[in-house]
């Protein structure tokens, strides 16, 4: 196959799959998601992303249709029937469907969706460029909701700009990114915004901070400014699909690029 969606036990090509316009989902995006690349048929870090998935799904008190065993088990069945192994693997769950009701209906039982696609490994020696946008999304970043708008938004504001990615910030401090996380370098140490309610705990970010410790590169999960974001030596942004990139540009103005040699042992693990 192409592509595929999978829906509650049915699967096909993503096109001829349909939904129940009841599904919560299409009310109020209740439900929570994870997603992960997958590379000659082999998913990366599946159980990281699996466990953050049943750990967000728990925090919005929505019951599992599986175990997290089922789950891994059915992922890694279907991405070979897929025709490449190289692929994009996400999967939600929402709450289940139900008339429309604001609070949380009884009789309802969650649904699992997956879908696949191709996806090439990215060029990680490209360097990106980003824009900073005030962050106005809800409090709970740290849970991976279906409830993107203001991601979208931002998205689309960096395409306009002609940047891949925007920088959050709250209150001068740096959150994360529309869809990733970032961290700079500044004299031999990562910095990274600390795991709390304003980021979601990306797995590459997980990843980054091992690699770190195995260079001999200092890590603090600390609040830093966009100020210091201007004047890191590297500005380094990370999610599952693009595992880590560097910036060179910042709202049109030139960042990061100070220190390539560090950049290029990243890159080699």
């Amino acid at each position: 196959m192409k592509t595929l969606g999978y829906y509650n036990g049915r699967y096909d090509e993503l096109d001829k799959m349909m939904i129940p316009m009841n599904d919560r989902v299409c009310w109020f995006g209740d439900g929570v998601y994870d997603a992960g690349p997958c590379r000659n048929y082999n998913i990366f870090a599946l159980d990281e992303h699996v466990d953050r998935f049943f750990n967000n799904a728990g925090l919005l008190q929505i019951e599992m249709p599986c175990t997290k065993e089922e789950l891994k088990g059915l992922l890694c069945s279907l991405v070979h029937k897929m025709d490449t192994g190289s692929l994009f693997v996400y999967y939600q769950v929402t709450r289940g469907t139900a008339a429309r009701t604001h609070e949380f209906p009884q009789e309802a039982r969650a649904n699992l969706w997956v879908t696949l696609k191709p996806l090439p490994s990215p060029e990680l020696t490209e360097k990106i460029r980003l824009i900073t946008l005030e962050d106005t999304r809800f409090l709970h970043c740290n849970i991976k909701t279906l409830n993107l708008i203001p991601s979208v938004m931002a998205a689309q504001k960096a395409s306009e700009a002609g940047c891949q990615e925007a920088v959050f910030h709250r209150g001068g401090r740096v959150t994360e990114c529309a869809h990733s996380n970032c961290h700079i370098l500044k004299d031999k140490t990562l910095y990274t915004a600390p795991a709390d309610n304003l980021i979601l705990p990306g797995i590459a970010r997980a990843h980054l901070i091992k690699i770190c410790k195995k260079l001999g590169i200092s890590v603090k999960e600390t609040p830093y400014t966009v100020e210091e974001l201007m004047e890191a030596d590297e500005i380094l942004i990370t999610s599952s699909s693009k595992f880590c990139m560097s910036a060179s540009h910042v709202d049109d103005v030139p960042a990061g690029g100070k220190r390539r040699s560090c950049w290029s042992g990243f890159r080699r693990q």
